[in-house]
């Protein structure tokens, strides 16, 4: 209930005392005030720590993916040359050959005339022999790990999009709530009023050891900056959204350059444009990866700054209890 709080004027006529109502409180019943306005804060916030805290692991999870799809581009990348390589080595052999006895064309220029799609005519002077062979087999080595390395990239970009799109929808509902600001604003608008109660109380000789320990506890609140909270949340989840659309177009783009048909396609042309997305898959990857990192720091920050307000929340309900 309000306590009336005398109020002394000074005038020509001397001193007068009139009592004026402000919004001061028994102090009993202003900590309950304070009790209703401020318990169940701290379990508020620890979700909000708790979500910021798997995402957080969910985007540590999408930088490892979209750094073990780039470390494939790259080792796929040089598998490739050393391809290129070889086969630059069996053309220009090829080509200065001599012309071959009937059964002389075997399984492996067969495979390397399929592999640069070239028409060579039957009657073509070639020879094999044993290091040609090997370079061959070689060959067909490398483009397997070429393949394998291909596969592995367009999982992991794969699961790098699927852990940014997940990242990105709980960013976006990791804020504090309209509600939980004004719960808080009620909350120091009580503690203020405790505080006031405080010094009638003292005026009247009352015992104010609890109250001095909730005002110090719950004063804390005028420092918690929800916006902070709400802001990095709104970064996260645009850098997640970013890298879910990386991620997606170079899980794609993977795909596409690891089929068989644009592996096969030994024209110029078809070579060109195999060279063009196998960069781009790992351009993609390198900025999903990105992504992932920066969302994990922002995520970060978010929980060193929730912590903070849960641990404003912990001792002033503490107090409460």
């Amino acid at each position: 209930m309000k306590t009336p709080v005398i109020m002394f004027m000074v005038g020509i006529a001397g001193i007068s005392c009139i009592p004026s109502y402000a919004t001061v409180y028994d102090l009993d019943a202003a900590i309950d005030n304070v009790r209703n306005a401020c318990m169940g804060i701290e379990s508020k916030m620890d979700h909000l720590k708790l979500m910021a805290g798997i995402n957080t692991g969910i985007n540590a999870v999408g930088t490892v993916a979209g750094t073990g799809a780039l470390a494939a581009g790259i080792v796929k990348a040089q598998k490739d040359k050393e391809v290129e390589n070889i086969l630059s080595q069996l053309e220009t052999k090829f080509k200065n050959s001599r012309k071959p006895t009937s059964n002389e064309i075997n399984d492996f220029y067969n495979d390397f005339i399929k592999l640069m799609g070239q028409n060579f005519e039957s009657e073509t002077d070639i020879t094999l022999d044993e290091s040609d062979k090997k370079l061959i087999e070689q060959k067909n080595k490398l483009e397997q790990e070429s393949k394998t390395l291909g596969n592995v990239r367009t999982g992991l970009l794969a699961g790098n999009t699927a852990t940014q799109v997940a990242g990105a929808v709980i960013a976006s509902q990791n804020k504090a709530s309209g509600s939980l600001k004004e719960q808080i604003n009620n909350c120091i608008t009580a503690t203020d009023d405790l505080k006031d109660s405080m010094m009638q109380a003292r005026l009247e000789n009352k015992d104010t050891t609890q109250a001095k320990r909730i005002v110090d506890a719950c004063s804390e609140y005028k420092y918690a900056d929800l916006s902070k909270i709400n802001n990095l949340a709104t970064g996260a989840t645009i850098t997640s959204s970013i890298g879910a659309v990386a991620g997606g177009v170079g899980t794609i783009t993977s795909a596409v350059a690891n089929t068989d048909t644009t592996r096969n396609d030994n024209s110029s042309e078809g070579k060109t444009k195999e060279k063009n997305l196998n960069t781009a898959s790992n351009v993609l990857s390198g900025v999903s990866t990105a992504t992932s990192a920066v969302s994990t720091v922002l995520n970060g920050v978010q929980i060193a700054t929730i912590k903070k307000v849960v641990s404003t929340a912990n001792n002033c309900e503490k107090e409460l209890r």
